[in-house]
């Protein structure tokens, strides 16, 4: 099946607009995408995803007129619909199934969704190298992928920084995984130092953060944030703050979800964060 997948990508025509299935199309990011898509002509809105509104016109659902398309309610019927790339913007315990899926079909997956965790990276990157399709995964705002390609040039130069990440107060999944991946990568660049261990805290030592790779990141959760994500780095004598924030709606997303649609056609395999593609 793996040389089926990789033949019809490498055969895929580039006069051809590329099929999109949008998960979560009814949702504050999925409402931006499917004005987008329909707004560039390379792409090709072919199905949608949405359980609550399953059964109906998409247009009608979303409050527009008549598009002529039947929102599916699961990931494997809107496939059916000869789909080139899955955009996901549903829920934190849906995501990984959905990859799983579209995989299968031999489908490209470009996944805005928060809450994978740390070990199920690997088995989706295998399985996609296996199939020979493209994942993204990450935060596709344009500032999260700036920030986290500034905090990784500045990295070598500081010997401590904690993240802190603000999202709304439904947000199930903590640390996000904005948050989550920019420990990851910093912690990759070295281990931040700690001038006074964990063990020697005095007091709860939850209120020194979680703990991701060896970099503490916090998370609030309060009304008032729609999402943002910041890094302060220090040492002696100065500190270094780099944060990047987006507004309620879906707006900051649609850029980068449609590039990265675009990019994951040619990079068969797992890309982990918009900056990968960019820089």
């Amino acid at each position: 099946m793996a040389s089926k997948v990789r033949q019809s990508i490498k055969n895929k025509s580039p006069n051809r607009a590329t099929r999109i299935c949008i998960a979560g199309a009814t949702g504050v990011v999925g409402r931006c995408l499917v004005s987008a898509v329909q707004a560039v002509e390379d792409m090709k809105l072919v199905s949608a995803v949405a359980r609550s509104a399953a059964g109906r016109d998409l247009g009608e659902v979303l409050g527009g007129t008549p598009m002529n398309l039947r929102v599916d309610e699961t990931v494997d019927a809107a496939l059916e619909a000869g789909v080139d790339v899955l955009i996901d913007y549903t829920h934190p315990a849906a995501v990984r199934g959905h990859i799983e899926t579209a995989i299968a079909r031999g489908t490209s997956v470009v996944v805005g969704t928060s809450g994978l965790r740390p070990e199920d990276y690997p088995p989706i990157k295998a399985a996609a190298e296996a199939a020979g399709v493209g994942i993204a995964t990450g935060n596709f705002a344009i500032t999260a992928a700036l920030m986290q390609h500034l905090a990784l040039m500045a990295a070598p130069h500081m010997p401590q920084w904690e993240v802190i990440e603000y999202n709304q107060p439904f947000k199930p999944d903590a640390p996000s995984g904005t948050g989550t991946e920019l420990a990851e990568m910093l912690s990759a660049v070295h281990a931040p130092e700690e001038t006074v261990p964990e063990s020697a805290t005095i007091g709860p030592r939850e209120a020194r953060g979680a703990v991701v790779d060896g970099t503490r990141v916090h998370s609030v959760r309060l009304h008032g944030f729609a999402s943002a994500c910041e890094v302060i780095l220090g040492m002696p004598g100065q500190r270094l703050t780099i944060r990047h924030d987006v507004e309620p709606g879906g707006e900051a997303f649609v850029f980068g979800s449609l590039f990265a649609a675009r990019a994951v056609l040619t990079r068969p395999g797992l890309t982990r964060g918009l900056d990968a593609l960019l820089f």
